[in-house]
């Protein structure tokens, strides 16, 4: 399974970014997808997922109300919008995979893309 990360960058205070994972997997409707972060001097934390059936969709707390992730089954990728972002969301994000319904450990990352959010 290769997870190719892209989008990103330096972005404002207040502002958007979206980020894009593309997978090649044969049948990524079968996957759970998600994203998780690292900030400087930070553990690795989960930001968002979506369910392999697109039901269910969860999110840290912190990121609540101001990102969303969503699935394009047909072009085998996951997208996480990025509004009214904070210096506290710069991070490298990677995106994961898995088989399993709602993993609590994910077994396929990408390499990250990072997020500067500039004060």
């Amino acid at each position: 399974v290769q997870l190719v990360e892209s989008g990103g960058g330096l972005v404002q205070a207040g502002g958007s970014t979206r980020l894009s994972c593309t997978a090649s997997v044969r049948t990524f409707s079968r996957y759970s997808v998600g994203w998780f972060r690292q900030a400087p001097g930070r553990e690795r934390e989960f930001v968002a997922s979506i369910t392999m059936n697109g039901r269910k969709t969860s999110y840290t707390a912190s990121v609540k109300g101001r990102f969303t992730i969503s699935r394009d089954d047909d072009r085998n990728t996951v997208n996480l919008e990025m509004n009214s972002l904070e210096p506290d969301d710069t991070a490298v994000y990677f995106c994961v995979v898995d088989e399993v319904y709602s993993p609590k450990i994910w077994n396929y990352w990408g390499q990250g893309t990072q997020v500067t959010v500039s004060s």
